[in-house]
């Protein structure tokens, strides 16, 4: 495939008619290159082109494929391997509209969307996941604390700086579109999928922190998504690996899980993805369809009755909950058929393509409804300047992806999330410094969990002796924390407790629970939480302090190490409800020592 500078596109679609190619001879946009021994031509002032006069020039094939997004790795690629001519692949045969992005270095990242972007007739649209910041999946990007940490700041001003700062950032990177932020209202403790990523249990305050969310990325040129649509906050099983049913009915749902959604239409959320969740008594029964299927839940409840006239996006297809009933081919027909217009993560992006045409010529999707959805996608493209200017600079990265300003903002989100729900002999640690212990619980993801942590105590004057746990750790590694714990007269528990995709829970192991709950009652012991918030729910009677971070990043870390040494104040409230003792908005709050 010849590499074309997107001026060749603008130029051809606007005078295609003087070089005597027929939109219906010739769907392809871009004609075959002019000899280099022709005279040079002076190019004419090239109208505003509109999403209507591209579309005109598209085959069946070619909307179809403006729909597909599938997953890349941002890692470092040679432009000869296999693995790039698998990406362009699909812009050069398929020519898909877009890419996800995953994880990768900011340079390695956009350069590689950059080459893509050259081969591509028409500028990709590219999004990434990036709920808590850049460095989700760009590494040396900002990471901020999880989005329940701003639930436990209250402040919009957080939710504000998070979209903007994540804005800057992808976009920098050649990113348009960011699958965030969640919407969904965390009210059920045993979700195991949602938990920190949502910024709480209350919906008006969820939707507060939407909507300054959404406005963050939105003035400084991010594309936003709210998920999972019509909410997915109130389930106890992973729709990664099957099916999980909310049995809310129209009251609840529209007083509840629906609230931040509309929020987030108000505010001018760019498209709204749908959860791959059954409800029931909402639509089929017993045979309830999961949401993405269902035109119900996406006309008359999120066009219709939420006024949304956006983009509709999928979650990834190829997520257990659909594609083991339905097939790869079929889940994305009738996806699009429910509501749907962007395609995620189709298991084979060309059965896909191929499923969808098949399904126009079929008559199951009329040219009309094809043509809408193709519409809403060129014109985000238009929208975000890409006719103009489809590449990024990569010399101005350093100058923008993890600077300083940013991780300071971060940072200081993270110190005023700190949230202490028991104060317990929280104030023997803050007011003395000497030994302690710290055992270090992370998943196999994280292996440097609790470095940063360590690093501040010891800056604080303690003599810190750490040992790590990890989910496969056996009797063997918990004696030798026994023997740890026995030689220090204090101890912190440091865990990474989190959601896990597929793993289809948030919980402690029990034997670290029995070990937390046997220090607490010998010593002077500080559980804090680098995750998962609901870590009481294991330990009954708990004796020790309890200490909610939120995130296992090394924001939080820093945050935490300064303040249990009493070098920085705690004043964070909980946006969920652990129990009656300790409802949404306890929080006890402590002065620097």
């Amino acid at each position: 495939m010849r590499h074309i500078p997107a001026i060749a596109f603008l130029s051809v679609v606007s005078l295609g008619a003087s070089c005597g190619h027929q939109a219906a001879e010739t769907p392809a946009l871009i004609p075959d290159p002019v000899p280099v021994t022709s005279p040079v031509v002076v190019p004419m002032p090239t109208p505003r082109l509109s999403a209507d006069s591209i579309l005109g020039t598209l085959s069946t094939r070619q909307k179809v494929a403006q729909l597909i997004m599938p997953w890349l790795l941002g890692n470092y690629t040679a432009f000869d391997t296999d693995d790039f001519e698998n990406a362009a692949h699909w812009i050069d045969s398929l020519e898909l509209g877009g890419i996800i992005i995953s994880v990768g270095s900011p340079l390695d990242a956009a350069a590689k969307l950059n080459e893509l972007q050259q081969r591509s007739r028409l500028p990709l649209l590219i999004a990434a996941d990036l709920e808590w910041g850049s460095g989700m999946r760009l590494v040396g990007g900002t990471s901020f604390p999880m989005a329940m940490a701003i639930g436990a700041t209250g402040d919009p001003r957080d939710a504000y700086e998070l979209g903007r700062v994540t804005a800057l950032e992808a976009r920098a990177a050649g990113i348009h579109m960011t699958f965030s932020p969640v919407a969904d209202v965390n009210n059920n403790p045993n979700n195991p999928i949602i938990n920190t990523r949502s910024f709480g249990e209350d919906p008006r305050s969820v939707a507060t922190l939407i909507a300054a969310y959404i406005s963050g990325a939105r003035d400084n040129g991010l594309y936003t998504t709210a998920k999972h649509f019509p909410g997915h906050g109130d389930t106890e099983s992973d729709s990664h690996i099957g099916m999980p049913v909310v049995r809310a009915c129209w009251n609840r749902l529209d007083s509840l899980e629906l609230v931040p959604f509309r929020a987030a239409v108000t505010a001018g959320v760019t498209a709204i993805m749908t959860a791959h969740i059954a409800m029931p008594c909402i639509d089929g029964g017993a045979d309830a369809p999961p949401a993405t299927m269902s035109s119900r839940i996406m006309d008359e409840i999120l066009r219709d009755s939420l006024g949304f006239d956006g983009l509709v996006v999928t979650d990834a297809l190829t997520m257990g909950a659909i594609v083991s009933k339905y097939g790869p081919g079929e889940t994305v027909v009738k996806a699009f058929l429910a509501g749907s217009d962007l395609l995620l993560i189709p298991p084979d992006p060309a059965t896909a393509v191929e499923a969808m045409v098949q399904a126009v010529s079929a008559g199951r999707i009329t040219a009309q409804r094809l043509d809408r959805s193709v519409r809403r996608i060129l014109q985000l493209k238009i929208d975000a300047g890409l006719l103009q200017n489809r590449s990024v600079a990569l010399e101005s990265i350093p100058d923008i992806i993890g600077k300083q300003a940013f991780q300071n903002a971060a940072d200081d989100i993270a110190a005023r999330a700190l949230t202490l729900v028991i104060a317990g002999p929280m104030q023997h640690f803050r007011s003395e410094r000497g030994r302690t212990a710290v055992i270090l619980y992370a998943e196999e993801t994280n292996l440097t969990v609790g470095n940063e942590l360590i690093r501040q105590l010891r800056g604080f004057g303690d003599t810190v002796n750490a040992f790590r746990l990890y989910p496969a750790s056996g009797s063997l590694s918990y004696d030798s924390a026994r023997v740890i714990i026995a030689d220090n007269p204090r101890v912190v528990f440091a865990t990474g407790v989190r959601f896990i995709v597929g793993r289809g829970h948030v919980q402690m192991p029990d034997s670290l629970a029995g070990l937390i709950q046997a220090t607490g009652r010998a010593k002077p012991t500080l559980l804090l939480s680098l995750g998962s918030p609901y870590l009481l729910n294991q330990l009954p009677g708990f004796a020790g302090a309890y200490l909610i971070a939120w995130s296992d990043f090394p924001s939080t870390e820093r945050a935490s190490g300064r303040a249990i040494a009493g070098g920085a104040p705690i004043s964070g409230h909980l946006p969920i409800t652990l129990s009656t003792e300790y409802p949404r908005g306890f929080g006890v709050t402590l002065r620097r020592q």
